[in-house]
């Protein structure tokens, strides 16, 4: 006889509804941290993946007008202006640092995830737009300390603006214009006197400037410097060598003035933050003023007594400025004292010295 078996489910739909209302209830299994390291090169994969300049990287855009002037002082806000956008930071940078941060203490991972999202902002940011024959216009506010020719404490003056117009090959005179002092060229040959012979009328000549390089950089050059951050900081290295304090020190101090004096392409500029982050003994700080009295948070790195700080705003991770800071007392002054301390106030391209974006003439 052929019994025909019923089968049965072993829960009841009461049963599976219980199991359903249960699960939502529970928190989800814990998922361990990843290693500082680990989460690190992690970064670095995601970043890299999003510079690839592959076909399948990038989606067409529509055309549309390049805007001709890029503001940085303000970050997370955008208006508009005739000449073209004003754009005070990237519409969606990462969110700056939370908790708590050992204050002027060895903080490697620390650093790392600061200048990994420094990189990530950089990377969404505006290109530059400055054609061969452009100048690059950078405005700022900056202080050095100064001591008299007896010696005594450094003082730190107030700062005064600072606008600057560097030619963007390199192959003409820029100008520096600093508040309550004489405009300066800055020609890419440099004037002399020179002598036929014993005796001749000394006969004016000019004196070529070296090759564009780390330490002498234009536009154009520092928009050809490589995009892989180990590359990249070995070419600094190899290029700051001898020229006084620790090679770390060098390296790191370089790449500040390439990002408060130069105006390079995102990838360049990504590539800056993510070649700092391997250099040993950098450190951060929870707060941090800039000239203009933008609070915000540093990374930091010391030598010879000086510690050299580059402040980013908490919100956006965008750069604001640098600041020099005795972390001894020195000759120079008691340990704290401020030796120096700067603000990037805006960056742009325009067509002639004096001129300013958005058409203002000096």
């Amino acid at each position: 006889m052929n019994t025909t078996r019923k089968t049965h489910s072993t829960h009841s739909p009461s049963d599976e509804r219980l199991r359903g209302e249960l699960a939502e209830l529970l928190p989800p299994p814990p998922v361990p941290d990843l290693e500082p390291e680990r989460e690190h090169a992690l970064r670095y994969a995601v970043l890299r993946d999003a510079l690839a300049t592959g076909p399948a990287a990038r989606r067409p855009r529509s055309p549309r007008a390049v805007p001709r002037f890029t503001w940085i002082a303000a970050p997370a806000a955008a208006c508009a202006l005739v000449a073209g956008v004003v754009v005070l930071a990237p519409a969606e940078a990462p969110a700056g640092p939370s908790g708590p941060i050992s204050a002027g203490q060895p903080a490697a991972a620390d650093a790392e995830r600061l200048l990994s999202r420094a990189a990530l902002a950089a990377a969404a940011a505006p290109a530059p737009d400055a054609r061969p024959q452009d100048f690059v216009y950078i405005r700022s506010l900056a202080a050095h300390a100064g001591r008299s020719a007896a010696g005594g404490v450094a003082t730190l003056p107030p700062a005064r603006q600072r606008e600057v117009w560097l030619s963007a090959d390199g192959s003409r005179a820029g100008l520096l214009r600093e508040a309550g002092s004489a405009d300066s060229v800055l020609s890419p040959s440099l004037p002399v006197y020179e002598l036929d012979h014993r005796g001749a009328s000394p006969r004016p000549s000019t004196l070529e400037a070296s090759p564009a390089s780390v330490t002498n950089p234009t536009h154009a050059y520092v928009a050809t410097l490589p995009t892989d951050p180990e590359a990249l900081l070995r070419l600094i290295r190899e290029q700051t060598r001898g020229d006084g304090a620790d090679a770390d020190q060098r390296a790191f101090r370089a790449i500040g003035t390439l990002l408060a004096e130069t105006w390079a392409p995102p990838k360049v500029t990504s590539a800056l933050y993510e070649a700092a982050a391997r250099i040993p003994g950098v450190s951060v700080l929870p707060s941090a003023k800039d000239a203009a009295g933008r609070e915000g948070v540093a990374v930091a790195r010391t030598a010879d007594g000086e510690q050299t700080q580059w402040i980013f705003d908490r919100a956006t991770s965008a750069f604001l400025g640098e600041r020099t800071v005795l972390v001894e007392t020195t000759a120079a002054g008691k340990k704290g004292t401020v030796l120096g301390v700067s603000a990037v106030l805006a960056k742009g391209a325009v067509e002639r010295t004096g001129e300013r974006p958005g058409g203002a003439g000096a």
